[in-house]
């Protein structure tokens, strides 16, 4: 599969006919180098460009805060926005931040790991870049909650808000100083104070 740069008229969304295996996608997805792909539940195939400057900063404290509240009990898996999950609807996703908790790795093999997984995170943060489309955004909160994820944060640095997901009950925002992990990730705490200082100079 050829690679190619970014520009004002390059596609960011392809359906293949027919379409990719699962393993001509993982492929596909090694050999790429200006795209994050994933792939819908639907067969689109996405392609994200690399993130800003700004968004960039932000997914690094993101990531930071996650790992840091791991080093607490290191009890499962963080995974940052280069790692793709396939998820029972045969989706693939990748992403900003995710947590896995021990019992879904319980008795996974390495090769288990070393493609996209075939699991959901049990928590998944998404944080918003200027390009992202907020409806497709909140349709992504979603499907991850539908293959399983027990929480999910959809992080608007626009507005300074979050929203939260979880099953069985409406999105929530919140807004203020900080927001607080509850289920599979209880006792992590995000500063959303210090994460918008991420999108100052």
């Amino acid at each position: 599969m050829p690679t190619f740069p970014v520009d004002a008229e390059t596609p960011r969304s392809l359906i293949v006919n027919p379409p990719l295996t699962d393993a001509e996608f993982e492929a596909m997805c090694a050999a790429e180098e200006w795209f994050r792909l994933e792939r819908t539940r639907e067969g689109e195939i996405l392609m994200n460009p690399p993130a800003g400057g700004f968004t960039s900063s932000a997914n690094a404290r993101i990531n930071f805060k996650l790992y840091s509240w791991w080093e607490t009990h290191q009890r499962g898996k963080v995974y940052d926005s280069s790692g793709g999950f396939h998820l029972a609807d045969t989706s693939i996703l990748n992403p900003d931040s995710a947590y896995v908790g021990p019992a879904k790795l319980k008795g996974l093999k390495k090769d288990s790991l070393t493609g996209f997984p075939r699991l959901c995170p049990d928590f998944v943060i998404e944080l918003l870049s200027e390009s992202d489309s907020v409806p497709k955004a909140k349709q992504k909160m979603e499907r991850w909650i539908e293959n399983g994820a027990g929480l999910g944060s959809l992080i608007d640095p626009h507005k300074k808000q979050v929203h939260v997901y979880a099953p069985g009950r409406k999105p929530s925002i919140v807004r203020g100083k900080a927001v607080e992990g509850s289920g599979p990730v209880a006792g992590f705490i995000l500063d959303l104070e210090e994460l918008w200082r991420c999108y100052e100079i």
